[in-house]
């Protein structure tokens, strides 16, 4: 099954609350055997990879019953279900959500004492949210950037080859290629023999240098092993042994088979999704719009947290 968000976890954590002491640690352990999760649902991390997405959210989960009152700290990294929250069990018997704890007087203190000046006040049922704020981020950071990848894409495909040539020596020299710019550009976009677009430098003392061959093609087209065959002849040909492939499109699987197989010579395919991953990391094309500092408790400062 899916790893629960932490709503669902808010019922299954009380309930073993009320019977005996819990820990954080203790817990997300419990919710892993509760959920029959599998060993990778187990490990897996939230995007900024901080913690597991269990124990995130079991952490999260934990933090809205205490501030709803059902339960409480009754030694360090130790928690019980209060009173209140033994009586909440009994009316809420199969599961709780973030509405039900919305209707707490001591839930309802604690998010009014964060919540920004002039908002309005939300209906409980606006309140029953199924990701934490963090993963709300990072859901955010993920939608933007996919966003941003598109229209970049877009406007790479709308220059010229040429444009695109001096696109790829961006990167490439960004990567730690070619020495200085002028050195790599003396290189790239001149060479033209038997297909090959240019030759950068793979050091910047140029002891070693790489044949490069820039595609700037559509998504929908892709890259066959005729074509990634071709290339590496011409490699050949020039008594090169290292070269890179790099498109806006994709590689056919034959392609990157044929490129497995490969003896002497080391050729790297990168793709479109690969490309753009590589812009977005250097910064090419694009800049900072904003940025933002997320803080976290640091647990290790206070001795009885955990």
């Amino acid at each position: 099954m899916a790893i629960p968000t932490f709503d669902q976890m808010l019922h299954p954590i009380l309930t073993l609350a009320s019977r005996a002491p819990v820990t954080r640690q203790s817990t997300t352990e419990a919710m892993a055997q509760h959920f029959n999760l599998t060993d990778d649902e187990r490990t897996a991390y939230i995007p900024s990879g901080g913690s597991t997405y269990v124990r995130h959210r079991v952490g999260w989960a934990m933090t809205d019953l205490t501030k709803s009152g059902l339960i409480e700290k009754c030694s360090p990294k130790t928690y019980r279900a209060t009173a209140e929250g033994s009586a909440f069990l009994k009316t809420h018997t199969k599961s709780i959500s973030v509405a039900d704890l919305a209707t707490l007087p001591a839930f309802q203190a604690w998010k009014k004492s964060f919540k920004s000046k002039g908002e309005p006040d939300k209906p409980p049922e606006d309140s029953a949210e199924t990701t934490t704020p963090l993963e709300a981020v990072d859901g955010a950071i993920s939608s933007l950037n996919a966003d941003l990848r598109s229209r970049l894409l877009d406007a790479i495909l709308k220059q010229t080859a040429e444009f695109f040539e001096r696109l790829v020596l961006d990167v490439l020299l960004k990567m730690g290629y070619g020495g200085s710019r002028d050195d790599a550009a003396h290189h790239l976009g001149k060479s033209g023999d038997e297909g090959i677009d240019g030759r950068i430098n793979q050091d910047p003392l140029g002891l070693d240098q790489i044949m490069v061959q820039a595609k700037r093609y559509a998504p929908d087209r892709t890259i066959d092993r005729k074509t990634i065959q071709a290339f590496i002849g011409s490699l050949a040909g020039q008594g090169v042994t290292k070269g890179i492939f790099i498109t806006t499109s994709s590689f056919a699987e034959s392609a990157k088979e044929f490129v497995l197989r490969g003896s002497n010579t080391k050729v790297v395919l990168i793709d479109g999704d690969a490309l753009l991953d590589l812009m977005l990391r250097h910064h090419i094309g694009v800049h900072v719009e904003r940025q933002i500092e997320v803080l976290d408790l640091d647990q290790n400062y206070f001795s009885d947290e955990e």
